[in-house]
């Protein structure tokens, strides 16, 4: 795929960085299952000096759950070295929509971060509703969606609540295909109500915002690596950051090739091995 010139030139960009960040799954694993070479790639920047940080969209679950895996899985994490579009979304609502009323369309997980945020909550953990009018809905990747807790997100939003969402992703990787993630549950939510959610998580810019807060790092010395193009790839596009495309996960070179201009990679490679050679021979 690459020659040995565009080698020698994704090397040199590579070896510039401080702050390498990665998705997580089609990235750096794939459902349970680790790259063995992602393990090595990162221990070896560990080593250098540099600094990780892992994010991923799937607000499913909370970082800990991540913490919990990345260690199971041997990339020896710290906890802030994890971040989710669920902490990011939930930073914007304690920040910006204090004292709002919030209904969530998610997992258990997502609400106790929520929770724990400070968020005003008219549903519990199984998303039984308390009998209060919501000033905002927001839905995320809900593995236990029910047809109930589809139909109050939908009745809220008629009635004029804001409506925001955690993540675009469509699909979400795993061993053994995709299955429906946060962009198809609010895809179904828009069929019906006939309004387009708030984004949060990558590519927007208050993700960017986070990862500045968290880390204090530069935008030019910041590279991130993911797997899709219209949320990990325009991350670095839309903002200033070097943006390395792995074929590990969802997207094909032939994905490539008719992609917008703002989703196209400063940097792509088969996958972290490659960066790896790049970087540490």
């Amino acid at each position: 795929m690459l020659t040995e010139k565009d080698f020698a030139f994704a090397a040199e960009i590579l070896d510039s960085k401080k702050l390498f960040v990665f998705d997580m799954d089609g990235t750096i694993y794939l459902g349970g299952i680790p790259f063995d070479f992602a393990v090595k790639f990162i221990n070896k920047l560990r080593e250098s000096g540099r600094r990780i940080l892992f994010f991923t969209n799937n607000a499913s679950h909370s970082p800990e759950f991540y913490f919990d895996k990345l260690t199971r899985l041997g990339f020896s994490p710290t906890m802030d070295e994890i971040c989710t579009s669920g902490n990011v979304t939930a930073a914007y609502l304690q920040r910006k929509r204090t004292g709002k009323r919030v209904y969530l369309l998610g997992t258990s997980e997502l609400y106790d971060q929520f929770c724990d945020y400070g968020i005003d909550m008219v549903n519990d953990r199984c998303g039984k509703w308390d009998g209060r009018v919501a000033d905002i809905t927001v839905t995320s990747f809900d593995t236990t969606l029910t047809y109930e807790k589809l139909t109050l997100a939908c009745d809220f939003i008629r009635g004029g609540a804001e409506y925001l969402c955690t993540h675009p992703d469509f699909n979400c990787p795993t061993e053994t295909g995709f299955i429906p993630d946060s962009g198809a549950i609010a895809a179904c939510v828009t069929a019906s109500t006939g309004v387009t959610p708030t984004y949060f998580g990558k590519p927007y810019p208050e993700t960017v915002e986070m990862i500045s807060e968290i880390t204090g790092a530069e935008k030019e010395d910041i590279i991130i690596f993911g797997d899709r193009l219209y949320t990990d790839i325009a991350t670095g596009k839309r903002h200033g950051i070097t943006a390395a495309l792995v074929l590990t996960g969802e997207t094909k070179i032939e994905d490539v090739e008719t992609a917008l201009e703002e989703e196209k990679p400063d940097i792509m490679i088969e996958s972290l091995e490659t960066a790896g050679r790049m970087m540490f021979g």
